[in-house]
């Protein structure tokens, strides 16, 4: 240090000297510091060499005491508190190893200044080879340790940022997160729920602010929808595959917002629905596929009691007193327009004794007491009679249906017909006029209504669903009336072969009696109801 402060003093003094092997500026210490002050250099060359050589010391409180008693002045003192020991570069480091700088004092400098680059194994050999020792292999390891670079994400607030896979913060309610790490090449990616992840490399340089704008876009979501196997799915018009053999299929890559959902199988009625996606998460949407309504009057057979259904569908009708039907009962009054909202299938013929054996057999219940016209029910093609409105629920709950109610069954028997009857009394029921042997006769043996029914008038008087109430019609709802609460008596409709007047076999006549009443000419029925296996 004295050879080093002559020579400056010398230099000061104008004084050439004979050149000597380069070495690479070191900056000062404390004492040279304190040396150039007392020595009464000027504070403006002082000021000049602290911001040329800086300093490798920090100019506490004490120690700038201590020069302005030496003389300092204020422009040194803020010289001082500016300066600070500058990292090394790489060649520095190189020049203190090839101009002989002791190794102690090289290391010394290293721990004190620090390096602004990453030393790699490479570059330690090179300084072995050039003479460094194990000292300053380790100060350089143990500097290159704590050099950084810092990295600014600006994104969406609270959104995670990662570094090679591994979190290391969140971005702050402005969606700003400083990040310091190693220089070089890094993978950087930025994640928040409901968005679509940021994923960039990105490298850093030591000591240097690298700035990355991380725009995080909405992600897709997806949908999942469960439906009958095989069907054919669609998306805002596009095609999108099938349902797996569990009936489910998932629709990825979704843009967040409504899109509109459509599923289609073979003999099943569309199903579509418009479906709201959120970013970033999954929909689920149950698709249920109702059968396609059969076409009017289209015949089905139910496999549990061998009948055949008609599909009756929905429509409206005036329930009550035919147009200039003069012969009406105050019940059947006043007539009223009637909506059916729903089809339904409603038995071709009545309930056959066979159809009603197969039901006992079943059920373990009794058959009803024979009537004399067809003892031991030998008939298998005749009415069910002597039932009660007990035993016909029964039958169509086994059957997989229900009785009609008292409107539905009006709007089936008129089938479209605003007249008393579908056609000429003797053409298309049974009754006493023309009945033979006062008995029943076997099902559809007179002309089908317009819907294909049989028998809807006379042969057997049929029970329906609601009680009885002689006033009902006067307050009526004007859909899918299904009778009073309660009463004493259920309705019977259809007329009978015992029937001598023909006022009571028209299509709007009402008849009423006991739900236990049994009856040879009353105690008929036909089920209806929505659903019944092919």
């Amino acid at each position: 240090m004295k050879l080093r402060f002559l020579i400056l003093i010398l230099l000061l003094a104008g004084i050439t000297l004979p050149a000597m092997p380069q070495q690479a500026p070191q900056p000062l210490t404390k004492g040279e510091v304190m040396d150039l002050v007392k020595f009464g250099m000027s504070s403006a060359d002082v000021v000049e060499k602290i911001k040329k050589l800086s300093i490798d010391f920090e100019p506490t409180d004490d120690y700038l005491q201590a020069l302005r008693n030496a003389g300092a002045e204020d422009v040194v003192i803020q010289a001082l508190r500016a300066a600070r020991p500058k990292p090394l570069s790489r060649d520095q480091v190189g020049q203190l190893v090839a101009g002989g700088v002791p190794v102690e004092r090289a290391a010394a400098l290293v721990k004190q200044r620090g390096i602004d680059f990453v030393a790699d194994e490479e570059y330690l050999r090179s300084l072995r080879l050039a003479g460094a020792d194990d000292a300053l292999i380790a100060a350089l390891r143990e500097a290159s340790a704590r050099v950084t670079a810092e990295l600014v994400v600006t994104t969406s607030p609270n959104a995670e940022v990662y570094l090679e896979g591994e979190l290391v913060g969140k971005a702050n309610a402005q969606g700003e997160l400083a990040v310091k790490a190693r220089p070089g090449a890094h993978t950087l990616k930025v994640s928040l729920k409901g968005k679509k992840d940021f994923e960039q490399s990105v490298t850093l340089a030591v000591r240097q602010i690298t700035r990355i704008e991380a725009a995080l876009v909405d992600a897709p979501g997806s949908i999942r929808v469960r439906t009958l196997a095989g069907a054919s799915i669609a998306l805002d018009g596009a095609s999108r595959g099938s349902a797996d053999a569990s009936g489910e299929l998932a629709l990825t890559d979704v843009p967040p917002g409504s899109h509109h959902l459509r599923v289609t199988a073979q003999g099943k009625k569309d199903y579509e629905q418009t479906v709201s996606v959120p970013p970033g998460q999954e929909t689920e949407v149950e698709a249920r596929l109702e059968d396609l309504a059969p076409s009017r009057g289209a015949a089905r057979e139910n496999p549990r009691d061998g009948l055949k259904y008609v599909w009756i569908p929905p429509g409206s009708f005036k329930m009550g007193c035919s147009p200039g039907d003069s012969e009406c009962y105050p019940s059947e009054k006043p007539p009223h327009q009637v909506t059916i909202t729903k089809g339904f299938w409603l038995a071709q013929t009545l309930v056959t004794v066979g159809a009603y054996k197969r039901f006992a057999a079943a059920t373990g219940r009794q058959m009803p007491p024979a009537p004399d016209f067809n003892a031991g029910w030998n008939n298998q093609d005749m009415p069910i009679v002597n039932v009660t409105w007990d035993d016909a629920t029964a039958f169509c709950g086994w059957a997989g249906g229900r009785l009609p109610t008292e409107a539905e069954w009006e709007y089936g028997a008129r089938a479209g017909s605003t007249e008393p009857r579908y056609g000429p009394i003797d053409e298309v029921a049974w009754y006493a006029n023309n009945s033979g042997s006062v008995r029943t006769h076997e099902v559809g043996q007179k002309r089908a209504n317009g819907f294909g029914l049989y028998d809807v008038l006379g042969n057997v008087e049929e029970w329906v669903n609601d009680w009885y109430d002689g006033n009902y019609y006067q307050n009526s709802p004007s859909q899918d009336p299904s009778g009073p609460a309660s009463g004493e008596y259920r309705v019977k409709r259809g007329g009978s072969w015992f029937d001598f007047n023909p006022r009571l076999v028209r299509v709007s006549a009402r008849n009423y009696a006991r739900p236990a009443n049994r009856s040879g000419f009353t105690g008929g029925f036909r089920c209806g109801g929505e659903v019944f296996a092919p």
